[in-house]
């Protein structure tokens, strides 16, 4: 199954030295049956895009949060697509988003199939959604409409062998 893994170019780096995703259970999202469900119209590739996008809004929380503890970030949103078997995912109604999993095991980084990162011209939108955050999740629209403006940016592909130009 193709899982999207919300990510940041530290934490990354991370992967990149260990190895592997993990410590298990991770966060991800995918194509689930209730994605299909709820957006019966699409083909694969949409309910991709929108299990990339779900990803990248996690992402951009993982930002948040890492300025939160102090940790300097690139204002880059970043998800990993791996390719997890089915046994290792686990999705089901109690979890809140459509396309939400849990991976139940550490990811090798061989499974790594391609990263998705923000272009650097897309920083200042992130920035602007990052410290926006906090408010749109009080309900604040005008907020909500920086946050969204994030997403206004594609990421861009980059094979696994790409990675290490992202990480310098």
């Amino acid at each position: 199954m193709r899982v999207y893994l919300p990510s940041t170019i530290p934490a990354l780096a991370r992967v990149v030295a260990a190895g592997e995703l993990g410590p298990a259970p991770l966060t991800g999202f995918a194509v689930t049956p209730a994605l299909i469900e709820w957006y019966v119209s699409g083909d694969t590739e949409e309910l991709e895009y929108v299990a990339l996008t779900e990803a990248a809004r996690a992402s951009l929380r993982m930002l948040a949060a890492d300025r939160t503890d102090g940790v300097e970030v690139a204002a880059r949103r970043v998800v990993i697509a791996a390719e997890v078997p089915d046994e290792s995912v686990k999705t089901g109604a109690e979890l809140e988003e459509r396309a939400r999993v849990r991976v139940l095991e550490p990811v090798p980084l061989r499974l790594v199939a391609s990263v998705h990162v923000d272009d650097t011209g897309a920083r200042s939108d992130v920035e602007a959604a990052i410290a926006a955050l906090p408010a749109a999740d009080r309900g604040d629209d005008d907020a909500r409409f920086v946050v969204d403006g994030a997403e206004d940016h594609e990421l861009l592909w980059y094979a696994t062998q790409e990675i290490p130009d992202l990480l310098t």
